[in-house]
């Protein structure tokens, strides 16, 4: 069975992220990562980006970043495309 690697469960992700169930739902609480809509009767589905994120945040937290730091670096990433919000 082939897995589509843009519609994975969150353990699929976790697992492709190296990290825990619980590793993907503390960084949603703490605001880091988006959760995914849960279309009606069905599961959350992450895509590859979300499996990127949690793969960045580890690798910052390995650096030595705390979890606020890491916060500040993912605003810059989430306003690449927008120019309005990266001139803050």
């Amino acid at each position: 069975m082939e897995i589509n690697p843009q519609s994975l469960t969150i353990g699929a992700a976790a697992a492709a992220a190296s990290v825990g169930v619980e590793t993907i739902r503390f960084y949603q609480r703490k605001g880091l990562l988006d959760e995914p809509d849960r279309p009606p009767g069905r599961i959350r589905r992450y895509a590859q980006r979300d499996v990127a994120r949690v793969r960045f945040i580890k690798s910052a937290q390995r650096l030595g970043f705390s979890l606020d730091e890491v916060s500040g670096l993912l605003v810059l990433e989430d306003c690449a495309g927008s120019s309005a919000h990266c001139a803050r």
